[in-house]
């Protein structure tokens, strides 16, 4: 259970989403059938994908929506609210139906993320949370796995619980970030609360309480013996860090048969550093010792220290990756896409814009991800009409919607349906798996991801195409609305 989620976060929501759902119920609309898409336009840091996460949080919020007394008065005291509004949320219950992707799955703009159908004030009011959620765990998680790639199978411990934007950031943010591949993080509740393996051993404050460096190693090794990390750049790491851990190996560690973990580097040239200190733990004949790095890092100060020849084995990545720093916001967006017309019929909807990039695509829909048959990688994404339905065992042809000469036969593939129910009717169907057991979903999904698309800088475009059908009704749609905009 999500102890973020023992709080009431039904009034966390924008203001505007009371204010609309009192005037869809004043003009008799409040229970008129839509569907909402939640989807994003572009990827943080001009990356290939990104990861998705949240779901779990926008379940708990979904399954637990009512409004308080406190709240109630609240919708009194502003005295814009009517009276029918206020009994309405007495009484609220959830009844729409919700589609999602898994967590862990591997994203790309303009696709359906999360699809709530359902009466249009109650699928207005959770447009909030539903954002809030995804974007900022989604964010993290896509940060944090450029840094695990940039790592190269060296681990990366989240280190940024005292650099996030709150307390809910850290939490979730060290959620996110393992997620995506971290190997655990230094949020002590964060471990208690999702199982991520906590680590940490020492700061600079506990060598220097100590008479030396040397008394505040030896302390910790008698303390922690079979967990030995030892913070080497208080004072210097060559003269007096390293040499001083060495001296506390042999003398506290060795006679007792144990084996010390290893070393942390937390400021200087990590390359250099890493290097000379290598040389001397090698020497010392500690060479199974690691060496752990942290100071600032980001991607591509990591994948940097391993083109100078840093000895690094793990780092701990701070502020850099529990805020995003590079590119702090994730631009997920909730629009309506369809909704019934007078005679109760669903009908797609549009949201134009001057700016192509914010034109919306319409309809109740569903996604597909088509893999080769041959090498198990992901070809392409494929948005089509809910009543569609793909047949694997059929040659199909894709076309991108933003270059419709670009078309691909597709054949010797397999379709996967990306999105599952979690509700039916406002009754969760979906059990959120562990976090665990998400991650190792999220790695497995990357692997099918070709290296190309895992480029930092200029990475391949993965297409996401539309159906035939879904492209001609959408180009009908803003036909139609350019022939409005004429005639007035």
């Amino acid at each position: 259970m999500d102890c973020n989620m023992q709080r009431n976060l039904t009034m966390l929501t924008d203001f505007y989403e009371f204010t609309m759902a009192n005037g869809y119920l004043k003009n008799g609309i409040g229970n008129k059938e839509v569907v909402f898409d939640m989807f994003f336009r572009r990827i943080p840091d001009g990356g290939g994908f990104a990861i998705f996460a949240g779901l779990e949080q926008v379940i708990d919020y979904l399954e637990n929506l009512k409004f308080t007394e406190q709240d109630l008065q609240y919708f009194i005291d502003k005295k814009i609210f009517c009276d029918d509004f206020i009994e309405y949320l007495r009484n609220f219950k959830f009844t729409c139906d919700v589609w999602s992707l898994k967590e862990g799955t591997p994203i790309f703009p303009n696709e359906p993320i999360v699809t709530v159908k359902g009466p249009l004030m109650q699928a207005q009011l959770v447009e909030t949370m539903i954002l809030l959620s995804i974007n900022h765990q989604t964010l993290i998680a896509t940060k944090a796995n450029r840094i695990v790639r940039a790592a190269g199978g060296k681990a990366v411990v989240e280190f940024g619980s005292r650099r996030a934007q709150g307390y809910d950031a850290a939490v979730l943010g060290a959620r996110a970030a393992y997620i995506a591949g971290c190997a655990g993080t230094a949020c002590a509740i964060a471990d208690r609360d999702y199982g991520i393996p906590a680590s940490g051993t020492m700061a600079h404050s506990w060598v220097q309480v100590f008479d030396s460096e040397y008394d505040a190693f030896k302390a910790y090794a008698e303390v922690y013996p079979t967990n030995c990390i030892l913070l080497v750049d208080t004072f210097n790491v060559l003269k007096s860090g390293i040499p001083n851990a060495i001296k506390v190996f042999d003398e506290v560690l060795k006679p007792k048969g144990i084996r010390p973990k290893g070393v942390r580097i937390d400021s200087g040239d990590l390359a250099y550093l890493s290097k000379k200190a290598r040389i001397m733990l090698d020497e010392a004949g500690y060479s199974d010792v690691m060496i752990m790095a942290s100071n600032s890092l980001d991607e591509y100060i990591v994948r940097d220290l391993f083109a100078q020849g840093a000895k690094i084995d793990a780092f701990g990545v701070g502020e850099n990756l529990i805020t995003s720093k590079s590119e702090p916001v994730f631009g997920g967006v909730y629009k309506l896409v369809a909704g019934e017309d007078k005679n109760g019929i669903l009908k797609s909807k549009i949201k134009i814009s001057e700016s192509v990039d914010k034109i919306t695509t319409p309809g109740f829909k569903k996604l597909y991800r088509f893999y080769s048959k041959d090498n198990g990688k992901a070809i392409a994404d494929y948005i089509c009409l809910y009543d569609e339905e793909v047949k694997d065992d059929e040659d199909l042809t894709i076309f991108d919607p933003n270059a419709i000469w670009k078309c691909k036969q597709m054949t010797n593939y397999r379709a996967e349906l990306l999105q599952i129910q979690v509700f039916n009717k406002g009754k969760k169907c979906y059990e959120s798996p562990s976090v665990e057991e998400i991650r190792n979903y999220c790695l497995a999904s990357l692997e099918k991801l070709w290296d190309e698309s895992k480029r930092f800088e200029y990475p391949h475009r993965y297409y996401v195409d539309l159906s035939k059908k879904l492209y001609d009704e959408k180009q009908q749609l803003l036909a139609e609305i350019g022939q409005e905009t004429v005639k007035k």
